[in-house]
């Protein structure tokens, strides 16, 4: 058996055999997080073409990430208790069939449900993703492939609204949408033939037996189920239930009942669903914390911007996610870089992205209000190009400085509480500014002047992100002074 931590597993693959599986691995994760925003600028379509209200849309995309969030942890735990490349390979047939189903959906009902089931199969590769990289790696080579895997996801989340708004001009106004998820069809079926061939077939484990505690998964399921559902639901509409809230409630009843029965399931000597040791590690707790409050600033800002570029300034889908294009180009480049320094400057690389990155936002909130309409989404254009600079020396090296001291035996289920973090960051976030956005739309009075209603509404909306980055920069500072001290 395996140690772990060990490299063994690795004798048998050359470096050119570790590099191929990894494009599988990134091509199938930038699949993935491509409909966290490609799917956005789709939703005036799906209004359009089916009908569906602000509740139904707030579903389509925080409901995708609550599915994603909740087949984090069983997943990744499958994976690293048996195959992480079975897992794999389930999780891209379903992501392929669903996304099938999606396309073909007849009405409203038909799309939330494929959507859900779209979610859940994210959810169950993503984890694998991170596990393999983390088995097939080790030292610099690890933060290269960060660094690669970084600038791909990157690219794909602010690439996504152009990709979504050209493939609607290609399938029209109405029935645009469609293409957005016939895209991941062919796509599936590819990755999905070299992942077959490609992936590692073996991989460490922990000696001992190996066991699932389904009871401790149920539990933190219900948890974080709970925990993201009243965000879900708020649309910012009067409609909106105050008695949502009361989720919250049973959320920490559920993670208490959690964590005892955790604690108790480990005394009995097996292994838990989640091992609380690596929370006692400093790079792994604050760099959770710090993509959690990321990304749920992030996926915020690309759904305010193409919103009010849309629906406020009257840009086609196309134009309004073409907006994000040099936030793509510019954090592909700095994430390459950052993968490359992280072993470096550390911690202090991230903090210095989180600054720059809240320059760029606070330029592009400057560009959406002061500029002439005519002219806000090409000074828009210029200052993603500087968050972007801020956020690809954010995300591949906060990846390599989080995981830097697991085990690769716990690569997967680590990665997957990484991921946990992130999707329910992305839920509040989306939902807090998304809410504010709609709520000040709804509360205007008749024969207000459209555009300065949306001006307000996206101004109103994008506080809650920019609030969200300085938590993020504040938890990087906290970090960095605890490893100055570690370093005395």
């Amino acid at each position: 058996m395996t140690a772990p931590g060990s490299s063994s597993s690795l004798a048998n693959l050359s470096s050119r055999s570790q590099w191929q599986a990894f494009a599988v691995c990134i091509a199938v994760a930038a699949l993935t997080i491509l409909d966290l925003s490609k799917v956005n600028v789709g939703l005036p379509s799906i209004e359009k073409s089916l009908g569906a209200d602000s509740s139904a849309l707030q579903v389509i995309v925080a409901g995708y990430a609550l599915a994603f969030g909740l087949a984090l942890v069983p997943a990744g735990r499958l994976g690293d208790l048996y195959s992480r490349k079975v897992m794999f390979v389930i999780g891209l047939s379903g992501f392929t069939v669903a996304s099938a189903l999606c396309a073909l959906a007849p009405n409203i009902e038909t799309l939330l449900v494929a959507r859900i089931l779209q979610g859940v199969a994210a959810g169950v590769q993503m984890p694998q993703v991170l596990g393999l990289v983390q088995q097939l790696f080790q030292g610099e080579a690890r933060g290269r492939a960060f660094g690669l895997f970084g600038a791909t996801i990157g690219v794909a989340t602010a690439f996504g609204p152009t990709l979504g708004g050209l493939l609607i001009a290609v399938g029209g106004a109405t029935d645009g949408w469609r293409l957005l998820f016939w895209m991941n069809v062919p796509l599936g079926i590819i990755a999905l033939a070299f992942a077959l061939r490609l992936l590692p077939r073996t991989q460490p484990h922990q000696p001992g037996a190996r066991n699932l505690d389904l009871v401790g998964i149920v539990l933190l399921g219900i948890g974080v189920f709970a925990f993201m559902l009243p965000f879900v639901l708020t649309t910012g509409g009067p409609d909106d239930a105050p008695l949502r809230w009361l989720w919250l409630a049973a959320s920490a009843a559920a993670i208490a009942l959690f964590v005892l029965w955790e604690r108790r399931y480990e005394a009995a000597g097996k292994s838990p669903a989640i091992q609380f040791a690596l929370f006692r590690l400093g790079s792994y707790r604050n760099g959770l914390l710090l993509a959690t409050a990321y990304f749920a600033a992030i996926p915020a800002v690309f759904l305010l911007t193409t919103l009010f570029l849309q629906q406020g300034l009257g840009y086609p889908p196309v134009f309004a996610g073409m907006v994000s294009i040099p936030f793509a180009l510019t954090s592909a480049v700095s994430s390459l870089i950052g993968g490359r320094l992280v072993n470096r400057y550390g911690r202090s690389l991230v903090v210095l992205g989180l600054g720059i990155a809240f320059v760029g936002f606070v330029l592009l909130l400057v560009a959406a209000e002061v500029p002439p309409a005519e002219y806000s989404i090409w000074w828009m254009g210029g200052a993603m190009a500087v968050a972007g600079i801020g956020g690809g020396l954010v995300i591949s090296p906060n990846q390599t400085l989080t995981l830097a001291e697991i085990p690769v035996t716990e690569g997967g289920v680590a990665g997957s509480m990484a991921q946990v973090g992130q999707r329910v960051g992305t839920a509040v976030g989306v939902a807090a500014a998304s809410s504010l956005f709609f709520a000040t739309l709804y509360r205007e009075a008749p024969g207000a002047d459209m555009v300065d209603t949306y001006h307000e509404g996206y101004r109103n909306g994008f506080l809650v992100t920019l609030a969200l980055v300085l938590v993020a920069l504040l938890i990087g500072l906290v970090d960095l002074r605890r490893r100055a001290k570690a370093a005395n």
